[in-house]
């Protein structure tokens, strides 16, 4: 089974669109979005359209969340730039749908008699707002996969692609917990200003006790960075959001 998983579009509708594109090509069986489908963009309204036209199941990003205390726009007239403009942008169907999106979704798999879970966050399990970055200790993240019974953990939020595989048990019992970090559609910060998602890939002889129970392959894909930046300099955003594309820091 294949399954592609893409975070943080953040409104930026060229990088989505490429993304929509590949997908097109590659036919996985699920998709699937952790989230921050606005903010740092103009086009949140876009970007949400195809989410719901495609029927992609998603989750809540912190992005998303900011729509319940930034009202939407009433015809901006300030020439201050704030980033609380890409919050203002969002129509209210948009609002009513970001606000309704879950918080987490968790599959199970049954392979080889081998119960196979699989956690999507924005996050983490334990805040919308943590950052897991790789380079975190074995330990905590141990900890983290241990408490919320997750063998594969999903998430974005970083901007920072990456799969770390731990082992827990002993004595030859080793159970793999895989961690998967999607990268950025639209507002990458790894210095690849190239759209990223991921395409996973679970086989039917998928188990715990393997380190290779499951493939995972990062996408980058081109797309017009340029316009998606001087959309940004033309609206109230700051320019330094722009920037921020071309260099993707």
């Amino acid at each position: 089974m294949k399954i592609a998983l893409f975070s943080d579009i953040h409104a930026n509708l060229p990088a989505f669109e490429a993304v929509l594109e590949d997908l097109k090509k590659k036919k996985p069986d699920a998709v699937y979005c952790l989230g921050d489908l606005i903010g740092y963009n103009v086009w949140p309204n876009q970007v949400i359209g195809h989410i719901r036209k495609r029927r992609i199941a998603t989750i809540a990003g912190n992005h998303d969340l900011k729509v319940s205390k930034i009202l939407p726009s009433e015809g901006v007239c300030s020439t201050d730039q704030s980033s609380e403009y890409a919050y203002k942008l969002v129509g209210n169907k948009e609002r009513e749908y970001l606000l309704t999106l879950p918080r987490h979704l968790k599959l199970e798999f049954m392979l080889n008699d081998d119960k196979l879970n699989m956690l999507l966050v924005h996050g983490s399990p334990r805040s919308i707002n943590e950052y897991l970055l790789e380079e975190l200790p074995e330990q905590y993240m141990l900890d983290l996969v241990t408490e919320f019974s997750a063998n594969i953990l999903c998430f974005g939020h970083s901007h920072k692609p990456y799969h770390r595989i731990i082992s827990s048990g002993k004595d030859g019992n080793d159970h793999y917990h895989h961690l998967i970090n999607t990268g950025s559609v639209g507002k990458p910060k790894d210095g690849d200003s190239r759209a990223c998602y991921v395409m996973l890939t679970i086989n039917q002889s998928a188990t715990v006790t393997s380190p290779d129970a499951i493939q995972v392959e990062f996408l980058r894909l081109n797309y017009d960075v340029e316009k998606a930046a001087q959309a940004i300099e033309r609206s109230l955003l700051p320019d330094a959001f722009a920037d921020n594309l071309r260099k993707a820091y």
